[in-house]
């Protein structure tokens, strides 16, 4: 397992552990698989943005590989 916060580790297809905007409070992980990367910059502290194949954005926590 991986934290998600360089974006050279993630790709599409990859399947992740992400927190929704509406669960940062909680922490609340929510898994699926990666459809599109959102994030441009390398690197970012609260982990890259990505968009699950089913519709929801949320930061990377984990990635299992």
């Amino acid at each position: 397992m991986n934290d998600g916060i360089k974006r050279a580790d993630i790709r599409p297809g990859l399947k992740v552990s992400i927190v929704l905007k509406q669960d940062q409070r909680t922490g609340r992980l929510t898994e699926g698989v990666v459809r599109d990367i959102l994030t441009k910059s390398a690197t970012h502290p609260h982990g890259i943005k990505v968009r699950l194949e089913d519709g929801q954005v949320g930061r990377v926590k984990i990635i299992f590989l």
